[in-house]
């Protein structure tokens, strides 16, 4: 499995880029002269009157596109918890209480700072999510001379906090519930884990499976990016005695849908939800709007305090053990790439502000995510850069010293 971590990352890696690349085309297309021309496309409605879908191109990218992130999540996942880092409890605590703290201190930030605005009551969840591919694609880039534990720590805790906001989503934003549909749903996920169960391996089950289950949860009221992670938790990892670990059905459905989720589904919707005109009004009320103070803080100062600070206490309380030759000063710069609250941040930021007022909200929130992941993104770069001087410096010690 360790090959196969390795593949996850370089991918993830691949796809951060990528991202970054479409975030940086939206935000310059909708402040250029064509910037009428992206407000077109993204409000372009693409609907299947048969099945009674009516959804923009952008609510495509946000509906039907992160799905397939959400499954390749779930995925990855499992695999951690049964056969990965997380399977080991010793191991497992460290990321799993770094996750937690960062979305429970920003999540009261956001909290404190936005009490009774409009929109609060579910915005604060903006600032719960660590982006997994551009904070991955951030430590590549830069944090290459750090020990390879800081790659399994950030890959770890940043799948536990996607899984705790996809759970968010789902509570936060089910606002009527068709029980009808949700049966369906749940019937789907019986029949795709019995499927694994029974070894049946065709795609004749399972696309229509995923597709249905996709659809009932949207005609029940849930978000239905949750069938993704549903679909991939279930989803078998563990090898049979005569089979290769390459072979198992999680192994070769990742293997597929990865790419795909990293070089299309996230970059589309990077590009989709990252237009934000960037006038003189959102500048002004950047730093003086509640809403936007709640954001930045809480990604910023919430996630950077409640990673690093419940990674610390978990280690001095004898609950958890650093992963080798990973220092404080390493896992505090960890903890500034998990400020990088994008993908998710982004999705939340819709669903939570979509209405309020009068619909400058969303863009604010979003200008304060796409500001406070690059603020993080740079401060954590800077950070990984000078420990891996520290690190590198320490190996060229050694070597020295082994010479002599």
């Amino acid at each position: 499995m360790r090959s196969e971590l390795a593949r996850y990352l370089r991918t993830e890696t691949f796809g951060g880029a990528l991202l970054l690349i479409a975030a940086a085309a939206a935000v310059l297309w909708v402040n250029s002269a064509w910037g009428a021309s992206y407000t077109t496309m993204v409000d372009t409605h693409l609907d299947i009157p048969a099945l009674h879908l009516n959804l923009t191109l952008a609510d495509w990218t946000k509906d039907g596109l992160l799905a397939i992130f959400f499954f390749v999540a779930g995925l990855e996942l499992k695999r951690e918890l049964v056969v990965g880092e997380l399977a080991d409890p010793k191991r497992a605590t460290l990321p799993i209480l770094a996750a937690i703290g960062g979305v429970v201190v920003p999540a009261l930030l956001a909290i404190g700072i936005g009490w009774g605005v409009e929109g609060m009551d579910r915005g604060w969840a903006v600032p719960v999510a660590t982006d997994i591919a551009f904070a991955l694609a951030v430590l590549a880039l830069t944090g290459s001379r750090i020990p390879a534990g800081a790659r399994v720590f950030l890959l770890s805790l940043a799948v536990v906090d996607d899984l705790i906001a996809i759970i968010l989503i789902a509570v936060l934003f089910t606002t009527t519930l068709k029980m009808l549909w949700l049966t369906i749903a749940i019937v789907c996920c019986a029949v795709w884990a019995l499927g694994q169960w029974k070894r049946i391996g065709t795609p004749f089950l399972y696309v229509p499976l995923a597709l249905l289950a996709w659809y009932s949860l949207h005609e029940a009221g849930i978000h239905p990016t949750l069938a993704g992670v549903t679909l991939g938790l279930l989803t078998r990892v563990r090898p049979d005695a005569d089979e290769d670990e390459h072979c198992v059905p999680a192994a070769k459905l990742e293997h597929f849908f990865q790419p795909i989720s990293a070089a299309l589904c996230v970059p589309l919707f990077a590009l989709f939800a990252s237009g934000v005109k960037l006038d003189g009004d959102v500048f002004s009320k950047l730093f003086t709007d509640r809403i936007s103070l709640a954001i930045i803080v809480g990604l910023l100062v919430g996630k950077t305090v409640g990673i690093f600070g419940f990674s610390w206490l978990a280690v001095r309380l004898g609950i958890a053990r650093r992963p080798d030759d990973l220092g404080y000063r390493d896992m505090f710069a960890l903890s500034v790439l998990g400020a990088i609250g994008f993908t998710v941040s982004l999705l939340v930021a819709e669903l939570a502000l979509d209405g309020v007022g009068d619909g400058s909200e969303v863009e604010l929130a979003k200008a304060a995510v796409l500001l406070t992941s690059l603020t993080a993104s740079l401060a954590g770069s800077a950070l990984l850069l000078r420990r891996g001087r520290a690190h590198q410096a320490r190996r060229d010690e050694r070597a020295l010293q082994g010479q002599e």
